[in-house]
């Protein structure tokens, strides 16, 4: 046997199985080369321990450990020559390794070198949830966890690139083919095998970062606006009696409905203190005075959050705090006191605000007592999103945040239920990594951070259709974690309702109509109703060609129409609040529709399209009601009417360099775009937004 240790060169796609004893290795090595038709690499070790055992019943010693390598190494190139594509190794010189230092305490260096230097494309890691199988050669079943710990390590220590193989022989041979069938694109696209691991363990599918890069590379096509939505004109608007008969009609129904609200209320209040992190990052106060920096930066945010200072919520805890901190705050210069202020609200060691989520920051100033906004969502709640005593309220959070959601509502909610008489049940669930996007460098290169790792971003709110889609509730309430309002809880109630009464009385009739289809109870007469009730009701126009298909035609094209889940959606006046409006759009297929688009899907260089932005007359206060499911009373899986062409490029800093990333359809924009969709003007009262700390002065956020 000729004693080499060196690995033959090959663009062949070599996996390497790994693990220790009695965990499938063979049988999975077998079964890939069976399945891509091509070769597999033996253990040389079994046969060589095995013919040690039937001559004198010896076992492996320290001495047996290079032949054996010189062996595997000799095994493995001559298979290399045969292989097609893919070579599949039962074993490897690490796996050598690690028994030698297990066993023995040591490992040769010629092995160990050798071990570290060869190259696979992809580690198997084989899970030890099957069965142990005696033989002769074979040690224990005992201590396999430790074992397996030692194994997963030594990949991690010497940065080998793997993915654990778990299961049943099926199920394992399922996966490691889809992953080896992935990795193979990946590969071929240019991916090291360490991205293509990273972006595994993340969730995300290869198919979906081609997707993305193609996106970040090639743009975004913008909306295609035709015109704004405005009152008579895809906008409706009623008058209180109706708002009222609306929020009556919602009440007399439901008795036998399941009711949610939903409230997006991901991420921490960072934007919100943007203005005063820039100056506490800028500033110096032994150089200059706060009002020189005001002057010098024109920032009319910072003067103005010192001069309103006493106003804000949470203004006493601080000034307590400040003089706690500080024995002789009351002394210091004005502009001190003001420093301290602001550093003392955003410091780790103290208040943070800026790193908390907006749910549990001090937002509304009682006589009682101060509320945050999961207070007045749970408020709200049992005022419109209940039914039968029971209301349910979902947030969507981020897992590190969710202790600081529940130790909030663990204070709140026993009280609020024995005022309201309605027991008020809360879930919680997290935007899924695995519709995060990849992010990149102005060359369109992946961005990577100071440990050589790639740098993945969450794909924005509009992952949230995933989150919504797993609810199981008939009507959805859905509003932003910080639109809420201090007082005036009554007129929000009664407006939410009547939007709730609007779905339910559109929800009936189109169930109605396509019952009817169901049983073949439509005739050629009731065409043109439902037709006109589309246009009139729904803002939807069939196509010039529609008199000219045949009756059957015409009512699957109808059924097609109606089947999609509905959306109500509150507007407001357009008063320059940044966001999105409601508008005419085209899409690619000619056909128009009314959607919530953002200025960021408009092309700005484009002249019409700037004009019809300016005519805009309403903006969206991200206020929906939702419903779900179908005639059947089945859940509509929501993914399916997502304009997949509406997502949004976006830069961002990581470690002080700029990078892009693409972010999915928004929840209210794209992610619905394909459901029905209905309008409705409401009062400006309904829209309180808290985009930074300064809103929280604003009339809708002080005591009365």
């Amino acid at each position: 046997m000729e004693k080499n240790l060196r690995q033959q060169k090959t663009n062949i796609i070599k996996i390497a199985l790994f693990g220790p004893e009695s965990t499938g290795k063979t049988t999975l090595a077998k079964q890939l080369a069976e399945y891509y038709e091509t070769q597999w690499v033996p253990e040389f070790a079994r046969d060589y321990l095995q013919e040690k055992w039937e001559e004198n019943q010896h076992i492996c010693v320290a001495d047996d450990l290079l032949p054996i390598a010189y062996g595997q190494v000799a095994l493995e190139n001559k298979k290399l020559s045969s292989a097609k594509k893919y070579l599949f190794c039962d074993t490897n010189l690490m796996v050598t390794k690690v028994f030698s230092e297990m066993y023995y305490g040591f490992c040769d260096s010629l092995l160990n070198e050798a071990a570290l230097e060869h190259e696979y494309d992809l580690f198997f890691l084989t899970d030890i949830d099957v069965p142990w199988e005696k033989d002769d050669i074979r040690d224990s079943p005992v201590g396999r966890e430790s074992v397996f710990s030692v194994f997963k390590q030594t990949l991690i220590d010497t940065k080998k690139p793997f993915i654990t193989l778990s299961g049943d022989k099926k199920s394992r041979l399922a996966k490691a083919s889809t992953i080896i069938n992935n990795l193979a694109i990946a590969k071929e696209k240019g991916f090291s095998s360490a991205d293509f691991v990273e972006i595994y363990e993340h969730g995300i599918s290869i198919e979906n970062i081609l997707q993305q890069l193609d996106i970040l590379k090639n743009g975004i096509a913008k909306s295609n606006l035709v015109s704004p939505a405005t009152i008579g004109n895809g906008i409706l608007t009623l008058s209180e009696d109706e708002f009222e008969e609306k929020a009556s009609f919602f009440d007399s129904q439901k008795s036998n409905l399941k009711i949610k609200k939903f409230v997006p209320a991901s991420g921490a209040a960072t934007r919100m203190f943007k203005f005063l992190n820039a100056f506490l990052n800028d500033f110096d106060i032994e150089k200059e005075t706060i009002n020189a920096y005001i002057n010098r930066k024109k920032d009319k945010e910072l003067s103005i959050f010192i001069v309103a200072m006493d106003k804000f919520p949470f203004f006493k805890a601080i000034d307590k705090k400040l003089k706690l901190v500080y024995p002789d705050f009351d002394n210091l210069e004005r502009d001190y006191k003001n420093y301290y202020f602001i550093k003392l609200l955003l410091s780790s060691y103290y208040f943070d605000f800026a790193n908390k989520p907006k749910a549990v920051l001090p937002f509304h100033k009682y006589k009682t007592h101060i509320a945050n906004p999961i207070e007045e969502h749970l408020n709200e709640c049992v005022h419109y999103a209940s039914s039968n005593q029971v209301s349910n309220l979902h947030f969507t959070v981020t897992e590190a945040h969710q202790n600081l959601f529940e130790e909030a509502v663990g204070l709140l909610k026993s009280k609020i239920e024995e005022l309201s008489g309605t027991k008020i049940n809360i879930g919680y669930s997290y935007q899924n990594k695995r519709t995060d996007s990849i992010t990149v460098d102005s060359a369109n290169k992946f961005a990577r951070n100071s440990n050589g790792s790639l740098v993945f971003r969450p794909g924005g709110h509009g992952a949230l259709i995933e989150n919504l889609n797993e609810l199981d509730s008939d009507i959805i309430f859905i509003k932003n974690i910080d639109n809420v309002i201090q007082n005036h809880i009554d007129k929000i109630a009664l407006y939410k309702k009547a939007l709730a009464g609007v779905l339910i009385e559109i929800q009936q009739k189109v169930f109605g109509y396509l019952i009817a289809i169901e049983k073949q109870e439509i005739r050629e007469n009731d065409i043109a109703v439902i037709i006109e009730f589309l246009k009139q009701k729904l803002n939807i126009t069939v196509t010039n060609d529609f008199n000219k298909f045949t009756f059957e035609n015409k009512i699957n094209k109808i059924k097609e129409l109606l089947d999609r889940p509905i959306r109500v959606c509150g507007m407001v006046r357009n008063e320059g609040e940044p966001g999105g409006g409601p508008f005419w759009v085209m899409n690619d297929k000619g056909i128009l529709s009314l959607q919530i688009v953002e200025t960021s899907q408009v092309d700005l260089h484009n002249k019409k399209h700037l004009e019809i932005l300016s005519e805009a007359t309403h903006f969206n206060p991200v206020d929906l009601v939702c419903g779900i499911k179908n005639y059947k009373n089945k859940r509509f899986d929501l993914k399916q009417f997502v304009d997949h062409n509406a997502g949004f490029i976006v830069e961002k800093s990581v470690e002080g360099k700029t990078v892009k990333s693409y972010e999915l359809p928004g929840l209210w924009n794209g992610a619905m775009a394909n459901w029905l969709t209905i309008f409705v003007a409401v009062p400006l009262i309904t829209f309180n937004p808290v985009k930074t700390v300064n809103d929280l002065l604003k009339a809708a956020h002080q005591p009365q």
